[in-house]
C-alpha cells in the first residue's frame, strides 16, 4: 500500500506569482477583446491616437512618444486619420515649420461611438454575473486602478 502523497502547501510568493500571471493573463485578453469592439471597426492604434488628440491638438513626434511607436509608423497612422477625416494637419501658429494634428467633429463622433460600443460589449457579459460576482468586479476594478497608477 503507498503512503497517501502530500503537497506542501504554496509559498506566499508562489501565490503572488501564480495570481500575478493569471491577473495579467485574464486583463489581457479582456483588453484584446474591448479592443476590437468599435461601432465603426476603427483600428485599436487609431482610436488611441484619436483619444490622444481629444484631450489636445498634438505634433505628430508628441504623438509617437505618447504611443511608444517610431515617428515614421505615427506618420502612417496620422495619414491614415486625415485620410478618413478624423483628424488635420494645420501648421503651428508659433512656429510653421511645426505640424500640429487636432481631432475633427467626425473624429469625436467616431471616439464617442467607439467608447459606447465597448461599454455595451462589457455590460452585456457584467449583466450576466450574479449580484455577489458584480460586487467583487467592482472591489476588483478599484484594485486594478490602483495597481495601474503606481
Amino acid at each position: 500500500m503507498k503512503p497517501p502523497v502530500t503537497t506542501a502547501p504554496a509559498s506566499p510568493a508562489t501565490d503572488v506569482a501564480e495570481l500575478a500571471t493569471t491577473l495579467r493573463l485574464a486583463c489581457m485578453r479582456i483588453s484584446r477583446r474591448v479592443r476590437f469592439e468599435s461601432a465603426d471597426a476603427i483600428a485599436p492604434h487609431h482610436f488611441s491616437v484619436l483619444v490622444h488628440l481629444e484631450k489636445a491638438p498634438r505634433t505628430p513626434g508628441e504623438l509617437a512618444s505618447v504611443e511608444r511607436v517610431s515617428a515614421p509608423s505615427m506618420t502612417r497612422t496620422l495619414r491614415g486619420l486625415v485620410d478618413l477625416g478624423y483628424a488635420v494637419r494645420s501648421a503651428d501658429a508659433s512656429d510653421r515649420r511645426c505640424v500640429q494634428i487636432t481631432i475633427t467633429p467626425l473624429g469625436r463622433q467616431v471616439v464617442s461611438a467607439t467608447r459606447e460600443s465597448r461599454n455595451e460589449w462589457m455590460a452585456a457579459r457584467v449583466a450576466k454575473l450574479s449580484a455577489a460576482q458584480q460586487r467583487l468586479l467592482q472591489d476588483a476594478s478599484a484594485i486594478l486602478d490602483r495597481l495601474a497608477a503606481q
